[in-house]
This record gives C-alpha cells, sequence and structure tokens, in this order.
C-alpha cells in the first residue's frame, strides 16, 4: 500500500540577515518548526517506517541547531563575536533564509533516507513563525 506519514519537530533558533533593510538585519531567534512527510510503500506489517525511527533519522539535524545562532559562513562581524564568546553556533554556507535553511535541512534528510527502499519521496514543510513557511519536495530514489 502505498501511503505518507508526517512527523514535526520544533526547536529554538536565532539568526540575522545583514543584507536585509528592515529589522531582520539585527540578531533575533524564532520558535521553528519543519513537518518531514515521506511517502512510499508499506512493508508487510503495513509499515512505512516506525515513527520512532523517524526521529532517530531527523532529531540529529534538528539537535545541532537548537539553542544555536546560525551564522552565514561570510558574516564574519557574527563569526567573531560568537567565536569570541563561545556561544553555540552552526556556520553554513549560505544566507540564513527560511528558504535557504529549508533547503538545508531538505539536503541533508535525503540521503539519511536513502537506507530505506521503500521510502521514495521526502516533503519538509519548514516554518519559521506561526504563519510563514517555505516547503520543498524531493524524489529520494
Amino acid at each position: 500500500m502505498r501511503i505518507r506519514i508526517a512527523k514535526e519537530f520544533i526547536w529554538e533558533m536565532s539568526h540575522r540577515l545583514p543584507f536585509h533593510n528592515g529589522d531582520c538585519k539585527n540578531i533575533h531567534g524564532h520558535t521553528y518548526k519543519v513537518r518531514v512527510e515521506i511517502e512510499g510503500e508499506t512493508d508487510s506489517n503495513g509499515i512505512l517506517i516506525d515513527y520512532y525511527d523517524l526521529s532517530k533519522i531527523v532529531a540529529p539535524v534538528i539537535h545541532e541547531m537548537d539553542h544555536a545562532f546560525l551564522v552565514d559562513e561570510n558574516d564574519e562581524l557574527m563569526l567573531n563575536f560568537l567565536s569570541a564568546n563561545k556561544f553555540k553556533h552552526v556556520v553554513v554556507p549560505f544566507t540564513t533564509t527560511a528558504e535557504n535553511i529549508a533547503a538545508s535541512i531538505i539536503d541533508t534528510l535525503k540521503f539519511r533516507f536513502q537506507d530505506h527502499p521503500n521510502i521514495d519521496t521526502l516533503k519538509i514543510r519548514f516554518h519559521e513563525t506561526s504563519d510563514v513557511f517555505a516547503e520543498l519536495e524531493i524524489k529520494i530514489k
């Protein structure tokens, strides 16, 4: 049977958009949420993947960002400040827009689901706030 299942993950993270002409150029944080949906064929027991196993795949990605500052590798001001003060931060090769963060998450997760031959589609809905999100869907097989 072909089916789609999903699980949501929530974490706190901060960032800034140095190019922005408005408030987002300042240091600020959000309560982020990502809904991870996978699709494929169930096994003989009627399971696509155990929700516990789904969490084991996704949770390490979220844990790395939880209570961290996500910083563009080109933002020298923030890199120096975060490093000098030993604040938790994750350096990324992109500006930290919702669109780019979503693309980075799905790119990381697609490799983690490749060990499950019955799963062929991955979709994420990445919420920066409660009412705005970026959504991507890819084939992983």
